[in-house]
């Protein structure tokens, strides 16, 4: 099970760091033509975004960084939990805009936070 929640935690990391550098290093307008999925933005200011982007990728340094050096890993799965309410929150952007089908992805992305961080604090803790 540790395998799993690494390669969880690394896949996740990977995906939200991605996206965070997109919101980061792209204006708003630049940042919704990247497609359908990204028109929650008209709904954001663009410091709103950026600061989006902040938490996603400080989210993501959490999944990894300190498990990976020793230092202080509780915070993997805390951070974990973060990401999952972070996730509650594009989830209730979705629902209140009426994107179905997004919010399915956004509930799959909730689920496997709250997965990983279960799994390091009762399954494989550090």
């Amino acid at each position: 099970m540790n395998i799993v929640l690494w390669i969880l935690a690394g896949a996740l990391a990977l995906a939200f760091t991605a996206g965070a550098l997109a919101q980061l290093t792209k204006t708003k307008e630049s940042y919704r033509r990247l497609g359908r999925s990204q028109y929650w933005v008209d709904d954001f200011t663009s410091g709103q975004i950026k600061a989006i982007g902040t938490t996603k990728l400080i989210g993501a340094t959490g999944l990894i960084l300190p498990a990976a050096l020793g230092i202080v890993p509780v915070l993997t799965p805390v951070a974990a939990c973060g990401l999952a309410l972070f996730m509650s929150g594009a989830a209730t952007t979705r629902f209140r805009r009426m994107e179905w089908n997004y919010l399915l992805g956004d509930l799959v992305f909730l689920g496997l936070f709250a997965f990983l961080a279960w799994g390091r604090f009762v399954l494989e803790p550090f």
